[in-house]
């Protein structure tokens, strides 16, 4: 059997522990992060979707920041809504805050009717960095 390497960021929330996941594992060079909610420090979801949205990147910046990645690092996004149609709009604003320079990662949006109390996820694989690379990391 495989052990895990499991990633958690600094300050992990406490779906991690209430739901038994682990915020992201790391295989070889790739990591995989479980989806990622707009959720507060407590769990609970942020009211207003579009803040919700940019929380779910925040904690999506810290697991990835916490295994040495950063945005430019994603190769595969998945992103998960519950009304796909209302939503784009502010979806796509905080996308195009993050990804501004092609070649952007390929992107699946799948329209869920349950997200357990949130209306966007997004989940991702990413390659994770030789630590000789040298880069400037993208800042949104």
């Amino acid at each position: 059997m495989t052990t895990r390497n499991a990633i958690f960021p600094k300050n992990r929330h406490a779906l991690y522990e209430e739901h038994g996941y682990s915020a992201a594992i790391r295989s070889g060079d790739l990591l995989f992060v479980s989806g990622q909610v707009g959720s507060r420090a407590d769990g609970s979801p942020e009211p207003d979707f579009e803040k919700q949205v940019e929380l779910a990147f925040d904690n999506l910046r810290a697991t990835l920041e916490a295994a040495g990645c950063t945005f430019d690092d994603i190769i595969d996004v998945t992103t998960f809504h519950t009304d796909p149609e209302r939503q784009f709009g502010a979806i796509m604003t905080v996308k195009n805050r993050i990804f501004t320079e092609k070649p952007y990662p390929n992107w699946t949006a799948v329209g869920v009717s349950w997200l357990a109390g949130f209306d966007f996820e997004i989940k991702v694989i990413a390659r994770i960095p030789d630590s000789g690379e040298m880069r400037e990391p993208r800042t949104a």
